[in-house]
């Protein structure tokens, strides 16, 4: 068919007209997401909620209270490591966390992973995968399903769900992935192995930024004999989420090779600037902290710190609306006054 003028107009028209539909509003604060490191041990491992207006300060909603039950939505009765997402249409969140309750279980063995979907970060439905269960042939020796995390992948139109995985007959720690389905209550086929670094790796964390994914992780370096002699906060850098990674082995933390450990990496964009914060868990410490970068590969060589009434393990950070705030604050209160203007 040819294209006249007025039709290509129309055609532009119509595409101003759906990404100003969809595009998000100006946001106004930043919702973390998190369990406890403090307090009763078998009430730690669920998903918590905190609210800040400058990504720094940080009030706990519902009173550092679950604000979803673990015994409900896990099938182990523990939560660990939530990673929060805003959807690609702006008006659904989605949420992935390590299912396992090692108070009750132990570190030997834990056989997946929590989905868990909202419209309105209020009300969440949930399922959780078995991989061990699910996917027998592939994942019958599995010991460890860690951290999982879910982006949008745009090339594909699809929410990826990536995560560590270990075996019972190898130490490694690996990446796999898989696309969840369309009502995000599984996934689509068997998770594929997804980025494999020299030394293995846990924790990822996957940001886009003009074109590029920058994968970022806890991993650690290993002498000639296999013994490790530095761990920290690295990066791999891919233009697709389906690779090729290139593993680059420089540490980004500035705690590498020194006592303080850190793990649990998240990078978050703050609100209407080109900056972001690596923030990650110093977790012998019973500290958070953060580094600033403007591109994603340099980082500050000083870190900022969070100042909470919690004590946050492994979590992550979304930005939210005045108008999302207040529903936050309605149903468990504790959102700073400031957003609720």
């Amino acid at each position: 068919m040819k294209m006249t003028i007025r039709n290509l107009l129309a055609v532009v028209a119509l595409m101003v007209n759906a990404a100003c539909s969809t595009a998000p509003g100006k946001y106004d604060g930043y919702l973390f997401a998190y369990f406890e490191g403090g307090g009763e041990a078998d009430r730690q491992e669920q998903i918590r909620f905190a609210v800040s207006t400058d990504a720094v300060n940080w009030q706990a909603l519902n009173q550092n209270q679950p604000i979803l039950s673990s015994s409900e939505i896990s099938q182990t009765g523990g939560v660990r490591d939530p990673h929060i997402l805003r959807g690609a249409d702006d008006s659904d969140f989605y949420m992935v966390a390590t299912d396992m309750f090692t108070k009750a279980n132990g570190w030997d063995h834990n056989p997946g992973v929590v989905l868990l979907h909202s419209p309105d970060l209020i009300e969440w439905s949930h399922s959780w995968v078995d991989l061990e269960a699910s996917y027998p042939e592939q994942f019958k020796d599995v010991k460890w399903v860690w951290a999982p995390q879910v982006i949008y992948d745009r090339e594909v139109s699809k929410y990826l769900v990536y995560f560590t995985v270990r075996f019972y007959y190898d130490d490694r720690l690996d990446f796999y992935s898989a696309y969840a389905n369309e009502d995000f209550t599984g996934f689509e086929a068997a998770p594929q192995l997804m980025y494999k670094t020299k030394y293995g790796a846990i924790d990822g964390d996957i940001v886009e930024k003009d074109g590029v994914y920058h994968l970022f992780y806890k991993g650690h370096t290993r002498n000639k004999d296999g013994e490790e002699i530095k761990n920290g906060i690295q990066q791999a850098t891919s233009p697709s989420l389906k690779g090729p990674w290139k593993e680059d082995f420089r540490y980004v933390d500035i705690y590498a090779g020194k006592p303080t450990r850190v793990e649990g990496s998240s990078v978050f964009k703050l609100n209407g600037k080109e900056e972001y914060f690596l923030m990650y868990d110093l977790y012998s410490d019973h500290r958070y902290e953060y580094q600033r970068s403007s591109d994603l590969f340099e980082f500050s060589d000083t870190t900022g710190i969070f100042t909470k009434d919690f004590y946050p393990r492994h979590g992550s950070v979304i930005s939210i609306t005045k108008s999302e705030a207040k529903r936050l604050q309605n149903k468990w209160g504790g959102v700073p006054e400031e957003l609720l203007d």
